[in-house]
Formats: C-alpha cells, structure tokens, sequence
C-alpha cells in the first residue's frame, strides 16, 4: 500500500505525517507533492505547523525502488528534484508559519534534509541523521548542502556528508543541527508544548522572524538591516503590537488575534 500524507488540524496547530511505516516512510515524488499542498493548506489553516513521520522512523529517505522503475528519473537524475523536492523545500522556506520537526528514529537522506530543516527540531533519544547519499552513488538534495554547511559549518557539513555515518541525536544538538533532545516518551508532549507557545504568539511577528532568519542567510548586513526596518514599521502598525505593550504594561499574557 503506498503511504500518505496525514494532516489534522486542532487549537491552531495542524500536525502533519508522512505516513508509510511498513516502509519506514520513505519518500516518494506523490509523497513530497502532497506534503507541499497539506503545507500550504495548513499555513491558511493554522498558526503552527508539526511535521512528523508514523512509527518508529522519521524518513528513511527516497524510495530507491520507485526512482530505479522510472524510465523518465533514470534518464534526467534532476528531474525528480525540479519537479518534487525543490517545490517543497523552497515552500518550506517561503511559509508564513513556523514548522517544527518531531524526529524519532531514522531521518536519512532526504528524510534528514527534511527533519533539519525545521524552525524548531526536536529529535527523541533514539534519532539519527544519516546523509547516506554517496553509498549510492548520489549527491546530497533537498537542500541539504546548503543547510548543513550554514548550521553546522562546512567542516561538519563535509563529515556529515562525505562519511556518510549515522550522526546520533546528542552529537547533533553538539553541533547546532537540532533545538533539543527528548526521552523518546516525551517527544509529543514536549513538540506540542512548544507548538501551543508559538500557536499563542503574534502570527505577524512569527512570520517576519521566519523571514529575515531565511534572509540572512544570504543577504549582506546592510540588506538585514533594512529589512528589520520595514518589517518593524509594520509591527508596530498592527493591533497585537497595541496588545503586546498592555500586557506587559499589565502584567498578563497577551492575548494575540493577528489584527
């Protein structure tokens, strides 16, 4: 049976599952388009995104069997990634939403490039990264590169990449690759504690987090700083700034409605 991509939305947080355990929720071309419109959709939907795998794994990667049965993949090895991944991850990018990665288990290849690249990762004690790709014969993808060298330095990014090792979850939060390392029995509670924080906050000021983080990483000093000057005119310009300031005038948490 193929996998599916399960999406439930409840209190402004939409839980997403890439749901194919037999198969340890390897990913496929369907798969990575149906995870970009349940992204999508829960951006209009939402105010938080968690992005999880069923089971016992994260992802184990692309399905290598059903690239090898595609004639069109065998001949043009970019295809897949132009027309399916690369989609994907620069919506990632682009949401309006933060996107918290639960990672329990395998999060291998591109499975790993979709694990790590979440505003807030929080792995379980059993979670490894592995960018398996050159045992294969492949490269890196799903923006792998570019987000291991940023995160975690281009030395690291190299070990990580040219070994190919397993890369267990402590020695990942060593190197700046995760937010924080749970018992395996509280990595629900914990990604949902964090979701119902961000779920509460003012949606403005998340997404323009989300936006100059992204932005910085490629943009000049001067460039950054004028992007916090147009996105703090616009701060101050809504009503949850107003609420903001008299709650803490107050001494009370505030209560944001996006206006």
């Amino acid at each position: 049976m193929a996998g599916s991509i399960e999406a439930s939305t409840s209190g402004g947080i939409c839980r997403v599952v890439i749901s194919d355990p037999e198969r340890l929720n390897a990913m496929t071309a369907a798969l990575a388009d149906d995870l970009r419109e349940q992204l999508l959709r829960a951006e209009q939907e939402a105010r938080v995104i968690i992005l999880t795998g069923a089971g016992k794994a994260f992802s184990a990667g692309a399905n290598l069997g059903d690239v090898m049965a595609d004639p069109e993949v065998l001949a043009d090895g970019g295809i897949l990634l132009e027309r399916h991944y690369n989609p994907l991850i620069r919506t990632i990018r682009d949401l309006k939403i933060p996107l918290i990665t639960a990672v329990r288990g395998a999060a291998v290849g591109v499975g790993a490039s979709l694990a790590l690249i979440g505003d807030i990762i929080v792995a379980s004690e059993t979670a490894y990264f592995v960018q398996s790709f050159r045992h294969v014969g492949l490269v890196p993808d799903g923006g792998a590169p570019f987000t291991l060298a940023r995160s975690a330095g281009r030395v690291r990014a190299m070990e990580m990449m040219l070994l190919a090792e397993k890369l267990p979850a402590a020695k990942a939060l060593d190197w700046g690759l995760v937010t924080r390392v749970v018992p395996d029995d509280h990595l629900d509670e914990t990604v949902a504690e964090i979701a119902a924080e961000l779920a509460n906050s003012a949606p403005f000021s998340v997404a323009q987090i989300r936006k100059m983080t992204w932005s910085a990483l490629t943009s000049t000093l001067d460039d950054a700083l004028e992007l916090e000057v147009v996105s703090q005119r616009r701060a101050v310009a809504t009503g949850d700034f107003r609420e903001g300031v008299q709650a803490f005038i107050e001494k009370r948490r505030a209560i944001f409605n996006g206006s």
